[in-house]
Order: C-alpha cells, then structure tokens, then sequence
C-alpha cells in the first residue's frame, strides 16, 4: 500500500472552489441554493458510505463498527476533497470506510466480499436517485406543491434535482476503475490473476493517473455527460412511467 499527501490536492481545488463557488453567489437565491447543494451532497455521501460500512458489517467486518461509521452522521462520512468536488462539480467521493478483509465470512472469498462492499456505495447512490426521482414525479403529478409559495416550491424542486444528479455523479465517479475509487475493487474479481498483480504492483501508478485526470479536467469531460444523459434517462423512464414530464426542469 501507499499514502498520498492530500495537502497537494487541497491547494489545487482551493482555488479551483474559491473560483466556482463566488460567480455562484451572485444573489440570495443562488445562495439557496447553494445550501440545498449542500444538503443533498451530505446526504449522497452520508449514504454512500454507510452502504460501504453496513455491507461489511453483514459480511463479517466488524471493523467500521468499531471505527463509528455504521451511522447515518454525516460528519462521520465527509471527505473534504470529495465532498467540495461534488459540491462544485458533481462528482466525488466521501471518507473510504476501511475493512479487514481478513474478518469477512469464509462462505465467500475475499476478494468477491470486497467487491460487494465497494458496489454497496455507488448501487446505494442509484437507488436514492430513482426513489428521489419518483418522489420529484410524484410532487409534480399530483400537485401537491400548487398551494405552496413559488419559490418555496421551485426550491423544492431544485433541491430534488440536485439529490438526483450528485447520487448519480456519486455513483457513476466512484465505478471508474482507478484507486481509490470503488470501480478499482470491484472489477478485481474479474480480472484475470496476472492482471490483479499487475493492478497491485501499479496501484501508485494508478493513482497517480486518478489524479492527472482529475486536476486536468479530463475526468469531468468524461463523466459529465454520462451523469447528464443518465438523469435525462431517469427522468424519461420515471416520467412516463407516472405520466409527467421531467426532464422539463433540466
């Protein structure tokens, strides 16, 4: 294994945060909502990596456990590069719950046992997108924000679109096959023996690759269009499925 001094990355998106975050605010309602990108952000991750901590937890691992993040506490989950990243460009990622693989039960190996516990997180983000999507449709079918104040109302309604496109950029950024996201542990399954060794002995490489990706840009060309098109997709599916036209609000 190796470490990284995040000191490096926390420099960078300083002022790559300091940029995006004052031409948001640019009058009181784009501090709202600001705020509602706040709390679907902590919600996302909160969930995210109690996905992570409860599947090992049922596996065998009682190691979270033990480290306090078999919770809901979003202070217990935040990492402050993922979670900024989500805030000002949709996809990142939150504190990595560590295990011991070594404690999971013997009626599955390892290997497949971390790879559940990585696919907990992102299929967790997945499912907070679909049930926030059919609540957004369900609000909107049945009226039941008419009565409300419009721009208490529009604020509901962004507030549910932010929830659905961070758990989907959440969910999607972490399935990249690069550590330290999740992508990395589950394809190792699949992999054949000499590329698992392969993988393990440029696991510093690799890294090293997240993060040229990442400070260039070239991850957001990447994954961004794949988070629009996925919402879109959503919105589609839930909207005709209810009736409704969703994806008039993107």
């Amino acid at each position: 294994m190796f470490s990284f001094d995040k000191r490096i990355l926390y420099i960078i998106l300083g002022i790559f945060v300091l940029r995006n975050i004052v031409s948001r605010l640019t009058s009181t309602e784009s501090i709202l909502i600001l705020l509602l990108t706040l709390l679907a952000v902590l919600i996302s991750i909160t969930f995210h990596e109690f996905a992570h901590a409860f599947s090992a937890d049922k596996l065998g691992d009682d190691t979270p456990r033990q480290q306090g993040r078999l919770t809901l506490n979003p202070l217990k989950h935040i990492d402050p590069v993922g979670f900024i990243l989500l805030i000002v460009a949709g996809f990142g990622w939150g504190r990595p719950v560590q295990i011991n693989p070594v404690k999971f039960k013997r009626n599955i190996s390892m290997t497949k046992a971390e790879a559940i516990v990585s696919i907990a997180g992102p299929l967790m983000n997945f499912f907070l997108a679909i049930i926030s999507t059919i609540i957004l449709g369900v609000l909107l079918k049945y009226d039941f924000l008419i009565n409300l104040p419009y721009r208490i109302a529009w604020l509901i309604i962004i507030f549910m679109i932010e929830l659905v496109s961070i758990n989907i950029g959440l969910g999607l950024f972490n399935l990249i096959p690069l550590p330290p996201l999740d992508g990395s542990k589950i394809i190792n399954p699949f992999l054949p023996y000499n590329a698992k060794v392969w993988f393990e002995r440029n696991e510093m490489i690799l890294y090293m690759v997240f993060i040229v990706i990442w400070v260039t840009g070239i991850a957001g060309l990447i994954i961004t269009p794949c988070i629009n098109g996925t919402v879109k997709g959503l919105f589609a599916l839930i909207g005709n499925i209810l009736n409704v036209n969703l994806n008039l609000f993107i």
